[in-house]
């Protein structure tokens, strides 16, 4: 979905790369915070 998004948009190769990192770091500190409220991690 984000690789068709980026496309779509005609976004450079390596502007993808940053992109995709970008949403992988924000998906990583969201799951680490969201376990230390519940007292999972």
């Amino acid at each position: 979905v984000i690789n068709q998004g980026m496309s779509i948009y005609g976004l450079d190769n390596n502007w993808q790369y940053v992109v995709k990192g970008a949403v992988l770091l924000v998906a990583v500190v969201f799951d680490v915070v969201s376990n230390r409220k519940t007292g999972k991690g």
